[in-house]
């Protein structure tokens, strides 16, 4: 059922637009508000689908309703409705974020139409909600340490700003996490998150998987192709254990950082990107500056914002966390309900030494799952969590 909101003062015209999308369909609840303030405390006070709102009324007018509406719930499709002389109006409201305009009086398809595609709209926001939510879950950091609180306050400060991130640490100690943090909670946040993990491409093709190339730059070239930085314009991309950069790739990334323009491999047009680039490694690069295998005007220009993620043997008071999150969510995907970890168990994983960190611990976790009892006691956990 969806809840179409019609703001009109003549009374006349209010009448015939709710019953033409009666008649249309059963599946539409119709409300009526004849101001402007009216139909701005409706929006405030329930759910709409669609607001159908007149540009000229007493009190509010049309376009103070949309700017209202915009701040209040910026999900919910406003269409306006003009006279002949609001047309220019109409259309200046289009600027402020309306779906759309239909003129007095309306035209019965062009009516339909818009509507239909204003709902779809709408319907196709929630999805995303949702999809989001979901991706958001996959990502979830967990923890209540002081090390991980301030891991996310620094996050909240740093992740609105266009601010570079060098995110550094171990293996498994959950940089990719972080870097989703910083785009999800980012104004970048609708646009692409582009991951590139340099340790796995050939060092011979990182450039053009940055980059893209050019029909017949190299062997193999068969066609134009866009690279990881087009892909990312007007989001974020993750340089992934970036201290395996070429560092003729290295000098590609720096004058991208500087210019905002990038180069296919083979071909001399500046193509302009607007890009956050986040970059995360497990390498001291102050270490590889000295040996000359990464550049320092690089190293500068990322680490604007330095983010040191702890091991896990550095943050042991949020094992017991970590593992009540990770068994309900292997049950879940086991089809399965989640198992106790008895205060024994618990114990005896906290004090392991994680050298994989989170990576390992919910691998042993899983395993625990799978072999263990009921409910998982310091016998399975000597039995099926050994490290040897």
């Amino acid at each position: 059922m969806a809840n179409i909101l019609v703001i009109e003062d003549e009374s006349a015209i209010r009448r015939v637009l709710v019953k033409i999308l009666a008649e249309e369909s059963k599946t539409y609840k119709l409300f009526e508000a004849e101001d402007g303030l009216i139909g701005t405390e409706m929006v405030r006070d329930q759910d709409y689908d669609l607001v159908l709102c007149d540009i000229k009324m007493p009190k509010m007018d049309g376009v103070e309703v949309l700017e209202a509406i915009k701040k209040i719930k910026p999900e919910i499709p406003v269409v306006m409705i003009s006279g002949h002389g609001d047309l220019e109006t109409a259309v200046n409201t289009m600027r402020l974020g309306a779906f759309d305009y239909i003129s007095k009086p309306p035209d019965l398809n062009r009516l339909l139409n818009t509507v239909r595609n204003a709902l779809d709209r709408k319907k196709l926001f929630v999805e995303n909600t949702i999809l989001k939510k979901k991706v958001s879950k996959n990502y979830e950091m967990v923890g209540e340490s002081e090390l991980i609180t301030i891991i996310k306050n620094i996050i909240e400060k740093v992740a609105p700003t266009d601010a570079r991130v060098l995110i550094t640490g171990g293996n498994g100690t959950g940089k990719e996490l972080v870097a989703h943090w910083l785009h999800e909670k980012s104004q970048r946040s609708k646009g692409p998150f582009i991951e590139v993990n340099c340790a796995a491409i050939p060092s011979e093709l990182i450039e053009s998987e940055l980059f893209g190339h050019v029909k017949g730059s190299f062997t193999g070239a068969q066609k134009d192709r866009a690279g990881k930085f087009e892909a990312a314009n007007g989001g974020t991309i993750f340089l992934d254990e970036i201290g395996d950069m070429s560092l003729s790739a290295q000098a590609k990334v720096l004058r991208a950082l500087q210019e905002n323009k990038i180069q296919r491999v083979g071909s001399d047009r500046d193509i302009q990107v607007d890009v956050r680039i986040l970059a995360a490694t497990n390498k001291d690069l102050k270490h590889e500056i000295e040996e000359k295998r990464f550049r320092e005007d690089l190293y500068h220009r990322l680490a604007v914002i330095l983010l040191n993620v702890p091991s896990l043997n550095e943050r042991r008071e949020d094992i017991p966390l970590l593992i009540k999150h990770f068994a309900a969510k292997i049950a879940t995907e086991h089809g399965a309900n989640p198992k106790q970890f008895d205060d024994k168990a618990l114990s005896l994983l906290q004090n392991y030494d994680w050298t994989g960190n989170i990576r390992e611990l919910r691998n042993v976790v899983e395993r625990l799952i799978i072999l263990g009892g009921v409910a998982i006691s310091e016998k399975d956990v000597k039995l099926f969590a050994s490290k040897s």
